[in-house]
């Protein structure tokens, strides 16, 4: 394993981590923590932001910022935030169970979304010769 490799791999569990557990503290209303788990989430976030831009220099990876990139991080991040809406749904607030899955899942559907736009469609029915 490269030294690269192993060091974003440390950062991001240890981003991930921060982040998980901010959420939890948010979420859980038992805990009664939710700014705490505010600042958490927040902390493991930018957290995961520096690994990321710690492996693109590592790497030699040249970002180019433009307006597709922006859409689809904004896209992604929209995503994200109906998906987590939904498990806030399901998991803090009574009664909300089922609109909660429905609302998960649409946000399920919008991450899945994601792939083609950022990786792309191929047809594979073209044979090659």
């Amino acid at each position: 394993m490269e030294k690269k490799t192993f060091v974003t791999l440390v950062m991001s569990v240890v981003g991930g981590m921060l982040f998980a557990m901010g959420m939890c503290m948010c979420l859980l209303p038992e805990w009664e923590m939710f700014y705490q788990g505010v600042v958490l989430a927040a902390v493991g976030l930018v957290e995961l932001l520096i690994t990321a831009l710690v492996y693109c220099k590592k790497s030699g990876i040249k970002i180019k910022v433009n307006a597709k990139l922006v859409g689809k991080v904004f896209y992604g991040i929209f995503a994200a935030c109906v998906f987590g809406a939904g498990m806030s749904m399901t998991m803090a607030f009574e009664g909300m169970m089922l609109p909660g899955i429905i609302v998960g899942i649409v946000g399920i559907v919008l991450l899945l979304f994601l792939i083609p736009m950022c990786v792309g469609l191929k047809d594979s029915s073209k044979k090659s010769n």
